[in-house]
C-alpha cells in the first residue's frame, strides 16, 4: 500500500490532485502498519508458542522479511509524501526510526531464516519457491530508501557513511539473490508449474530486480557532494549500466509470471493472500523505471513507469477488495478446517 503512494509522486505526468491522493494512500499504509504491529505484538505475547512455531515452519519463516519491508516502505513514504501532512522534521524523525528498526529486522531475517532453513527446516530442491527471496530482499529495500535520509544528516562523514552503508546493503541483498534465484528458476523449469495458490508468488522475483534498479538510481541522486567526484560520477554510470539490463530482465520475468498466472486462473486459481505479490514487486519496477527515466532522459522509461503504475493500482485495488471482503465475511480469519475423517469437537454432559 505504501508503494502505491510513493511511486505515484514520481510519475512523469502528474494529474491534478494526484499527490494529495498518494499522500492519503500513504497515510492509510501508516495506519495499517500500526494496527498490524499491535496485533503481531499481542500474538507474540499471548501465543508465543505459535509465533515461535512460525520460525520453524519453512513455509512461514521467510515472511519475517515482510515485517522489515513494511517498516521501510512506510518510513520511506514519510519523506516522499508524508512530509506534506507531517512536516519535514516529523517526517525525518519517523523515517529515521522506521529505517533503523526495519534495517535491523531485515538483516536479522536475512541471516536467521537461511540459517534455520539449513539446520532446522527440511526442504528439498523441488520445494524451492520465490517466497525464499523474501528475507533476502529486505536489505535491498533498506538500500533503496536509506539515501532519502542522507541530505538530512550533517555534511561530511555522516552522509558518506550512510550512503556507503546503503551500498553495502545493496551488495548483501544482490549477491544473496543471485545465489537463490537459480534454485527458483531451476525448480520452475524442471519441476513444473507451482501450485495454483502459490503461482502469484512468481511476481516476488520482480522485487529484488526493481528495487535494486531503484537503489542505484537513488545512489546517483545523492552522491554528488557526499562522496568524492570520481565516485559520484561512477554512481551515475552504475545507475544506467546496471539498471537498463536488470530492468530488461525484470520485464522478461514479468511476462513469464503473467503467463503462469493466466494459466493458473484458467485452471481455477481463486483468491488467496498471495495475490498481494502483484503489488509491491510491481511497485519496485515502477520506481526503477522512474529512476531510469531520470538518469537516461528517455521517454520510453517515462511511458513504462506509467503503464506499470496502472497495473500496480489495478492489482492493489483487486487484492484490497478481496481482502476486505474476506475480513468482513470472516473467511480470512477462520481457523483451519479439520482434516477429512477427523473427529469433530463436541460437548456432552456427564453424571
Amino acid at each position: 500500500t505504501a508503494i502505491v503512494g510513493t511511486a505515484g509522486t514520481a510519475l512523469p505526468w502528474q494529474a491534478s490532485g494526484l499527490r494529495a491522493v498518494c499522500t492519503a494512500v500513504w497515510a492509510l499504509s501508516l495506519a495499517l502498519l500500526a494496527i498490524l504491529l499491535v496485533a503481531r505484538s499481542l500474538h507474540w505475547r499471548h501465543h508465543r508458542d505459535q509465533a515461535r512455531a512460525h520460525l520453524l515452519d519453512p513455509t512461514a519463516a521467510p515472511f519475517y522479511g515482510c515485517l522489515s519491508m513494511a517498516l521501510l516502505a512506510v518510513g520511506g513514504g514519510a519523506l516522499t509524501v508524508g512530509r506534506d501532512w507531517l512536516g519535514t522534521p516529523a517526517a525525518v524523525a519517523l523515517d529515521a526510526v522506521l529505517f533503523t528498526v526495519g534495517t535491523v529486522v531485515g538483516l536479522a531475517a536475512a541471516v536467521a531464516v537461511p540459517y534455520l532453513m539449513a539446520v532446522r527446516h527440511r526442504t528439498a530442491p523441488e520445494q524451492a519457491s520465490p517466497v525464499w527471496l523474501l528475507p533476502l530482499v529486505a536489505p535491498m529495500v533498506s538500500a533503496a530508501v536509506g539515501p532519502l535520509l542522507v541530505p538530512h544528516l550533517p555534511a561530511g562523514q555522516p552522509r558518506e557513511t550512510l550512503l556507503l552503508a546503503c551500498v553495502a546493503l545493496f551488495g548483501v541483498s544482490l549477491l544473496a539473490t543471485l545465489v537463490t534465484l537459480p534454485l527458483v528458476f531451476g525448480r520452475l523449469l524442471t519441476g513444473g508449474p507451482l501450485p495454483l495458490a502459490l503461482t502469484p508468488s512468481l511476481f516476488l522475483v520482480l522485487g529484488p530486480l526493481g528495487q535494486s534498479t531503484t537503489a542505484v538510481g537513488k545512489f546517483a541522486d545523492v552522491a554528488p557532494g557526499v562522496v568524492p567526484a570520481p565516485y559520484a560520477g561512477g554512481f551515475e554510470v552504475l545507475a544506467v549500466l546496471y539498471g537498463v539490463p536488470v530492468m530488461g530482465f525484470a520485464l522478461l520475468w514479468l511476462c513469464l509470471a503473467v503467463a503462469h498466472v493466466v494459466r493458473a486462473r484458467r485452471e481455477g486459481m481463486g483468491f488467496s493472500m498471495t495475490w498481494w505479490s502483484f503489488t509491491f514487486p510491481v511497485g519496485t519496477c515502477v520506481t526503477g523505471a522512474e529512476a531510469l527515466a531520470r538518469h537516461t532522459g528517455l521517454a520510453v522509461y517515462d511511458g513504462l513507469s506509467v503503464v506499470l503504475y496502472a497495473g500496480l493500482v489495478t492489482a492493489w485495488a483487486v487484492a484490497a477488495a478481496h481482502t476486505a471482503r474476506g475480513l468482513v465475511s470472516g473467511a480470512l480469519l477462520a481457523g483451519p478446517r479439520p482434516a477429512p475423517g477427523a473427529p469433530r469437537s463436541a460437548t456432552a454432559r456427564t453424571r
